[in-house]
């Protein structure tokens, strides 16, 4: 059996992991899916490391302790940050984040 398909989970937090071309349509996160592993977080457009490590940790934060899916775990994570206020508020820093593959 394939590693990926092993994955129940493959946080890419590299820039424009959702963002394919003509070969893969939903980019490196897509390819995962399509290879085996259940879902991915993914980002849509180029991303701040600050805020990625933020979303990830509150993210994990929210499968882990809260028993969230993937899905509410995310907007758990975009919501904080949202409320945080600051520059960060705005959602050209907490919006490119999905979840592709199952979300639950």
């Amino acid at each position: 059996m394939s590693q990926v398909k092993l994955l129940r989970l493959l946080p890419t937090q590299q820039c424009r992991t959702a963002t394919g071309d003509d070969r893969a349509a939903l980019g490196l996160a897509g390819v995962a899916v399509q290879a085996g592993a259940r879902s991915a977080l993914a980002s849509l457009w180029f991303i701040n490391d600050q805020i990625t490590a933020q979303i990830a940790a509150q993210f994990d934060q929210g499968l882990r302790q809260s028993n969230l899916n993937k899905a509410q775990a995310l907007r758990a994570a975009q919501i904080a940050l949202l409320e945080a206020g600051g520059q960060y508020a705005r959602p050209a820093y907490w919006a490119p984040y999905l979840v592709i593959g199952n979300w639950f």
